[in-house]
């Protein structure tokens, strides 16, 4: 596995251990629903079929259309919980790779 693999399944997984400790419940809701939407979008961009070095290579991409589907979603508080979305999104689906091995 590839040092920038290894990098962004490590930040995935912090993101994801970050976003299951949320314990601010204003902020719970608003998270799962940026989740999903950025979930949504890797569907329609990566789709059901794929390898982690495909999601990797979405992840160096998706800096830029993740800020405009969270726009898109009507999400306010985005800036400030974007990265912790991003990776716990990137994190859950990449459990759906065809190599994935935890």
């Amino acid at each position: 596995m590839s040092a920038s693999t290894e990098s962004a399944k490590q930040q995935w997984e912090q993101a994801y251990r970050s976003f299951s400790d949320v314990a601010d419940a204003a902020l719970e809701e608003p998270l799962a629903r940026q989740v999903e939407a950025i979930t949504t979008e890797l569907r329609r961009r990566v789709g059901g079929t794929f390898t982690i070095g495909e999601l990797v290579d979405e992840y160096v991409r998706a800096d830029v259309w993740v800020r405009d589907v969270l726009s898109e979603q009507g999400a306010r508080d985005w800036p400030r919980t974007l990265t912790l979305a991003e990776g716990t999104a990137f994190h859950l689906y990449a459990r759906g790779a065809v190599d994935y091995g935890p």
